[in-house]
């Protein structure tokens, strides 16, 4: 009979534990949560102190008493859920089925799953942190409280299934911000000139500077004429060379945000799916004769700091396998984010000699990818320095100034494993200059003066959201994933290009929640109410005092809005065509999965179909038909042609209307990590990427 029983969430965690800790211990899943607040019901008791009331989740009656049978057999139980909040609270209502002491040493936790920290764990027990608990639960309060609230009045006031949340609410607004940025944005001409010079036979690029010693902004055609009337001849003198060393030091080991920004940057991950493979490589993969393993350290974390036994690991790697030279010279100071909780240690692999390539062959593709880029990014954050020489050149005619800048890696350090992607840059490129000297003259080749238009902001990727959510200190590591998700859920946005587009109905349910609820829309409220949570778990302020003095001020604006909030109706689009079954105008609806047409005589007539996009080219394959936008089963766009399955063509790039210029051939948009391409598909024809 096994002496000890340790519950975790997983099974997957449960197996691999149980494997480190030998024949006397019995490792049991709790699958998630126990107990919650019913589904039916507020659950929180206004009257008394906010008191919560807890119930068994539905579907864990079996999973519970499966539990309570091991326990009975259990010289001691030890509850061993994640090391968050959030796995302290579950480990408590764990203690409160089992009937566990809270205060003995029953809760175990640790930061990685691997044979030595799950064996110092458990020379460490403690009691349940009470503190982290409480902070658990004002949050799970606070958003009942909201959710519960407003929810119903939307259902009530606008339609059925809608919800609001503190922190989805602020997401939404930032969103619909954003697109009216770009609405109101007026665009203001600016022009450039760009030259083509030459040091002998090698050539190089430089941009108009100034006049003078006066640096210009060229805002029209007739300023542009201007700086050409002055130039003389074709020779141009050197004024000036400054050549400099640069130092460009490693990005930090990852924490949740940077994770689920990078992961979306380099491998186009959603935030969902960047968390649940993390949770995968976390809580342990199969290595074969090596066994089950924790392949990285906690995966919810706002901290970039590493233990000293992993710091040393990965020197020692670094020295073996690049040499003495790119070892960092000195520990580099931490940058702490004044939000961050730092409860944990930021995610890296656990051990580093476990090279991706070396275990490849038990991961699936995307958890190898995710995997390369969390050890990539830790071993480059041990690293020295890359050292880049750069050099400015001024080159002058008469009064007019021309600069060219360039540079190359001297050293790479840390580059030589990985480099930090960028949501508006393309990375660093060597660019180097002839041998320049003051007082050399060197020769115009060409001048081409260029017009742009300034741009307004982007839109939202959920790489950029994240990256705000957590500069304005809105949620914590472990709320941005299902927030993300939650607003595509509900219908507040739309992913369009991967990039954010808010819905009518969103505009509708934000306009109600901020003219009803403006507190919940606050930026700087929503920033100080997680504030007062990480309080909460810093045993510093109790968490009904937080409910207490957010509830007095909500209830009244609840009051407020049931009396004053008007019925809001959303009339369906016309789709501009009729139902092929009964006559009646077909309309867009919203769904699961984006706009689709439906009947306006439903629910008489169920008639629905997809929306067709038709991009405006002849099918190449039976020269009939038109080529349109399809979706596959797993919503990636795809085009075919629209006399399927007569004509079974099909193209993941998009065809464009025009053939090759080589061939005659179909000419694509092939998608590149950095941009697009047009290529032909009969030949090797290609164009100059576009970013």
């Amino acid at each position: 009979m096994s002496e000890f029983l340790v519950i975790v969430e997983s099974p997957a965690k449960a197996k691999t534990i149980e494997r480190y800790l030998g024949k006397k211990y019995k490792v049991k899943a709790s699958m998630g949560h126990v107990r919650d607040l019913p589904k039916s019901q507020m659950g929180v008791d206004v009257t008394n102190e906010y008191e919560p009331k807890y119930i068994t989740i539905r579907g864990k009656g079996p999973v519970l008493k499966e539990l309570k049978t091991a326990a009975k057999k259990a010289k001691k139980i030890y509850l061993a859920a994640d090391p968050d909040r959030e796995g302290e609270a579950i480990a408590w209502h764990l203690a409160h089925s089992l009937d566990v002491d809270i205060h003995s040493d029953c809760r175990v936790v640790f930061n990685e799953i691997t044979k030595d920290a799950i064996k110092e764990s458990f020379k460490h027990p403690r009691p349940i942190n009470m503190d982290l608990v409480d902070a658990q639960q004002a949050r799970r309060i606070l958003d009942r409280l909201v959710g519960y609230n407003i929810s119903p009045l939307l259902w009530k006031k606008v339609k059925k299934g809608l919800s609001a949340g503190r922190v989805q609410s602020v997401a939404v607004k930032l969103i619909i911000e954003r697109e009216k940025e770009i609405k109101d944005f007026i665009p203001e001409e600016y022009w450039s000139i760009e030259g083509e010079f030459l040091k002998g036979t090698e050539a190089f690029e430089a941009h108009f500077h100034g006049i003078g010693t006066e640096k210009i902004e060229l805002k029209s055609e007739a300023e542009v004429q201007n700086v050409l009337k002055q130039l003389k001849g074709n020779k141009f003198k050197v004024t000036a060379v400054t050549k400099k060393e640069r130092k460009r030091n490693p990005a930090a080991p990852f924490t949740t945000s940077s994770l689920q920004q990078e992961a979306a940057r380099k491998l186009n991950f959603r935030a969902k799916k960047t968390m649940m493979l993390a949770q995968q490589l976390y809580e342990g993969i199969d290595l074969g004769k090596e066994g089950t393993v924790g392949l990285i350290t906690y995966m919810r974390t706002d901290s970039t700091r590493i233990s000293e036994i992993a710091q040393t690991e990965a020197s020692e790697y670094i020295q073996a396998s690049y040499g003495e030279a790119f070892l960092q010279e000195e520990k580099r100071k931490e940058k702490k984010n004044t939000n961050a909780q730092d409860a944990h240690e930021a995610i890296r692999p656990t051990s580093t000699l476990r090279e991706p390539n070396s275990i490849k062959e038990f991961l699936s593709r995307d958890q190898f990818r995710l995997y390369k880029l969390i050890w990539e990014r830790f071993v480059a954050s041990q690293m020295a320095p890359a050292i880049m020489d750069t050099m400015s050149v001024d080159l002058k005619n008469g009064e007019i100034i021309f600069r060219a800048n360039g540079s190359k890696v001297k050293f790479p350090g840390f580059m030589k494993v990985y480099v930090e992607g960028t949501d508006d840059q393309a990375e660093e490129k060597n660019n180097m200059l002839p041998d320049l000297r003051e007082g050399d003259e060197v020769l115009k080749k060409d001048i081409d003066p260029k017009q742009h238009f300034t741009q307004p902001p982007p839109r939202y990727t959920e790489a950029r959201l994240v990256r705000t959510l957590e500069e304005l200190g809105i949620g914590r590591p472990s709320t941005f994933a299902p927030t993300l998700d939650t607003i595509q859920k509900r219908g507040y946005v739309a992913l369009d290009n991967k990039r954010f587009i808010p819905t009518e109905l969103g505009e509708i349910v934000l306009e109600l929640i901020s003219e009803f609820f403006p507190d919940i829309l606050d930026v700087e409220f929503t920033a100080k109410m997680e504030q007062d949570l990480d309080n909460v778990e810093d045993g510093k302020t109790k968490w009904v005092n937080i409910i207490n003095d957010f509830y007095k001020e909500f209830e009244k604006h609840l009051e407020i809005a049931e009396k004053e909030m008007e019925q809001v109706e959303i009339k369906d689009e016309p789709a501009g065509e009729d139902c092929e079954e009964c006559g009646n105008p077909m309309v867009f609806k919203m769904g699961r999965y984006g706009k689709f047409m439906a009947c306006s005589n439903f629910p008489d007539c169920r008639n629905t179909k997809p929306i067709v996009k038709d991009i405006g080219v002849k099918c190449p394959n039976c020269k009939e038909g038109n080529i349109i936008e399809r979706k596959s089963k797993k919503r990636r766009i795809f085009y075919g042609c629209d006399r399927f399955p007569e004509c079974e063509f099909i193209s993941w790039d998009k065809p464009l209307p025009r053939s090759c210029p080589k061939c005659e051939g179909l000419l694509v948009e092939k998608k590149l990590k950095k941009g697009v391409q047009v290529q032909c598909v009969s030949c090797d024809y290609k164009e100059e990427q576009q970013s």
